[in-house]
């Protein structure tokens, strides 16, 4: 008896001994990693990219399956799952049974243990085979527990095509996660593996409905539901979704699975809802655009700088648009949507208040000279209205103000990207669009405008910190998101509508090669780009037109905000008066010097006066004091009073002096200025700055090929009275207006002189040059 038990002890020790050298020898093979799912905030799943075996696998575990389909799966399957090794041969002898009876096979006795086995390692159907699936299953139960089985099956099992595992099929066949699986949903899956490509519910929904069904009686007759129960089950259709997956936010899902090599659930801030309807609405529009045309729309939630919409392409995949290239992060010229940066450093800095006086008058004599998109000048306007027109001339006079190495530093600091030579050395070129920047950056430093001038990094997934960098104060990011806030159709606005809390801007690129338009609005900041991704250029297509209807719709879409910004303590509203653009009670003679009033917006009450031009050499004062006669009214200088002449100090504002061709009359330096009275005052009253405009100083003029005279069309800014011409040292007819019609038939150097009435004077020369005449045909 005790030889017995020592022989056994060994059997025992040299079994376990082989099992240990074979299971070394023959290591149990891994599950190949499941696929990757994106999934928006809610859970929704985005974009699917399959496992390395191309099947669509998404992982999951017993806890996140419905309770119902574990239910029926273990009761139908393997009733006594938790309780054999493995292999069940109370199973196997009653399926022989069933099959010798029958004479074909009509049971299979395999636990769901042996079809892990199998999955991880197929065998062939021979004995061979069954015993290799066998040992399989007796060495993966003792390398797994019963629940860790149990999660290999629900996410290898086969149903149908490249699905694979319970999560994926519920996805594709029912549009929803196997935790919100019904009764016949999870009786159809818990019998599809075994005959996965003749039961397919979207192929084949009457077999499928028989297989299900048969699954749904096997549960009353284990007496697990009732009649009632089930018969409700067998009334439900079956009917299933084409297996295609979702593709919401492709290029986005794209971006961080490559960002995420390994990871298998990666989760985004995305709202699906929001996302559905902003990849309708491009669809849409996108009927409007050129074959070549592309477009990317970012939406934040300004709270958390959330990124709720993302859509960088018009088309994903689409050749012919290049629709396999995020616009959202492509560097591009940003156009005019750098200004309102400007105006918000001019606030802060105390150079400008929202109805400032700035000039979009042309920059005669400097070496910086852009044009407006119109090609026109306004003469003296607003901020507000500049800034809503984009006029460029009004904001590179901000920035020559402000400094452009300093400006662009500041928008550096609070995190805007910015590439090329113009970040290296800024010049004004940089604020229309003179560098190069991207959609997701610029959509990030647009929620300043909302977020107490805090800038801050689009927000992906629920991990990412939220990285803020200070860009401008409160009180400068408010004033310059109320200028901006204008309703676009206000011509056809009703009196008493709800107030307008979009604030949006337009821009255009060099060339038509970008169209943008960024909007914020309490809740959000929306961010819109179309062109062409290879950079050419389109034709008539620019901000406004083409990229601000679509910013238009898409806040439409949004959910609505109800009410504006709150005012920061920080800003008052004054009345204020041009010219000198200070607040009234701070204009002296109110009555004859508040030429235009507007209502404006103060940043910590501060009134400044109004910009001239930084780059000019001599510019008369805005404000002169000059001392009058009080019965005649003329100018009288001090020293030069007569004895009991009675003499009146007035405060005169003048307007800028490039501004005069767009004044009234009655508003220019000759006119508001008073006449001297003799000529002692004539002597010593300061001369006024006077200069020549439609010649730059050193220019060589060439004329046309097949013209013997040359018409160059000259105007004064500035002048008084007649005005003396003098060519050369040589007079020209005197002038009663400030232009004069030229004409030059000589080639030579020459000196242009001009003098008007108070002795002001301005020269300026120039060569010009016929170039050589074809010569007269001969016969």
């Amino acid at each position: 008896m005790r030889k017995t038990a020592t022989w056994l002890s060994a059997l025992v020790v040299l079994t376990a001994a082989l099992a240990w050298v074979l299971d070394r020898a023959f290591p149990l093979p891994q599950p190949v990693a499941p696929g990757v799912r994106v999934l928006a905030e809610d859970g929704t799943l985005l974009r699917a990219f399959p496992a390395a075996d191309q099947t669509w696998r998404y992982p999951i575990t017993p806890a996140q399956v419905a309770p119902v389909y574990r239910e029926v799966l273990l009761a139908y399957e393997d009733r006594a799952f938790y309780y054999h090794p493995g292999i069940n041969p109370l199973a196997i002898a009653r399926a022989g049974w069933q099959n010798l009876k029958a004479g074909a096979v009509v049971s299979g006795g395999s636990t769901l243990s042996m079809q892990v086995a199998g999955l991880l390692d197929p065998y062939p159907r021979t004995l061979t085979g069954k015993a290799r699936q066998a040992l399989r299953t007796l060495q993966l139960e003792w390398h797994y527990s019963k629940d860790e089985i149990l999660e290999l099956y629900l996410n290898l099992a086969p149903f149908g095509g490249m699905l694979s595992g319970v999560e994926a099929a519920s996805r594709h066949y029912f549009g929803k996660p196997a935790a919100q699986l019904s009764d016949a949903e999870a009786a159809l899956l818990t019998v599809l593996p075994q005959r996965p490509s003749e039961w397919r519910p979207d192929r084949y929904p009457q077999r499928a409905r028989r297989a299900r069904d048969k699954v749904l009686r096997r549960m009353q007759a284990l007496e697990l539901w009732s009649e009632a129960r089930v018969a409700a089950a067998l009334h439900e259709p079956v009917a299933a979704l084409p297996p295609e997956p979702p593709m919401l936010a492709p290029l986005l899902a794209r971006r961080l699975q490559q960002q995420c090599p390994g990871c298998t659930d990666i989760h985004t801030l995305i709202d699906a809802g929001v996302q559905r309807q902003l990849q309708a609405v491009v669809e849409r529009y996108r009927g409007r655009l050129g074959p070549r045309q592309s477009m990317a729309v970012m939406v934040v939630r300004n709270a958390d700088l959330a990124v709720q919409g993302y859509v960088g392409a018009a088309r994903f995949g689409d050749m012919t648009s290049h629709g396999h290239i995020d616009m959202t992060r492509a560097v591009r010229s940003p156009g005019s949507t750098l200004k309102p940066f400007a105006y918000a450093m001019a606030l802060d800095q105390g150079l400008i208040h929202s109805h400032s006086l700035l000039l979009d008058t042309p920059r005669y004599g400097l070496r910086y000279r852009p044009h407006n998109f119109t090609g026109g000048f306004a003469g003296p306007v607003s901020a507000t209205a500049a800034l809503q027109r984009s006029l460029n001339l009004p904001v590179v006079q901000l920035v020559e103000h402000l400094g452009p190495q300093r400006w662009v530093s500041a928008l550096l600091n609070a995190g805007l990207q910015l590439e090329g030579a113009g970040v290296q050395q800024p010049s004004s070129a940089v604020v229309l669009g003179g560098v190069g920047s991207t959609l997701e950056s610029l959509v990030g430093t647009y929620t300043a405008l909302a977020r107490e001038g805090l800038a801050g990094s689009p927000r992906l997934q629920p991990h990412e910190p939220q990285q803020r960098r200070w860009l401008m104060s409160p009180g400068a990011a408010w004033i310059s998101w109320r200028m901006l806030a204008h309703n676009p159709w206000r011509a056809l606005s009703q009196v008493g509508e709800t107030p307008w809390v979009l604030a949006w801007k337009t821009g255009t690129s060099y060339g038509y090669r970008d169209a943008w338009a960024l909007g914020v609005s309490p809740q959000w900041t929306i961010g819109v780009w179309v062109g062409r991704p290879d950079g050419s250029p389109s034709p008539g297509d620019f901000g406004r037109q083409t990229a601000a209807p679509l910013l238009f719709r898409v806040h439409e879409l949004l959910a609505q905000d109800q009410q504006e910004l709150p005012q920061p303590a920080s800003v008052t509203q004054a009345k204020i008066c041009w010219p000198l653009g200070t607040a009234v009670q701070q204009t002296d003679n109110t009555a004859a010097n508040c030429q235009q009033s507007h209502l404006a917006w103060l940043l910590n009450a501060t009134a400044p006066r109004t910009l001239q031009q930084t780059t000019m050499l001599s510019q008369p004062p805005l404000l002169r004091s000059v001392w009058v006669d009080a019965e005649t009214g003329r100018a009288v200088a001090p020293g030069c009073a007569q004895t009991g002449q009675m003499l009146e100090q007035s405060h005169i504002e003048l307007w800028p002096q490039p501004a005069e061709p767009w004044l009234k009359p009655e508003w220019r330096r000759a006119q508001r200025l008073p006449q001297p009275a003799d000529d002692c005052t004539r002597g010593r009253t300061g001369r006024e700055v006077i200069m020549i405009t439609g010649i730059e100083a050193g220019s060589h003029l060439q004329l046309p090929p097949g013209r013997t005279v040359l018409d160059v069309d000259l105007r004064v800014q500035g002048a008084t009275g007649l005005l003396n011409w003098y060519l050369n040292g040589e007079p020209l007819a005197e002038q009663s207006g400030q232009r004069l019609s030229l004409q030059l038939r000589n080639s030579g150097d020459y000196r242009l002189s001009v003098v008007d009435r108070a002795g002001n004077t301005d020269s300026i020369t120039f060569s010009f040059q016929r170039g050589s005449q074809p010569a007269a045909a001969t016969n």
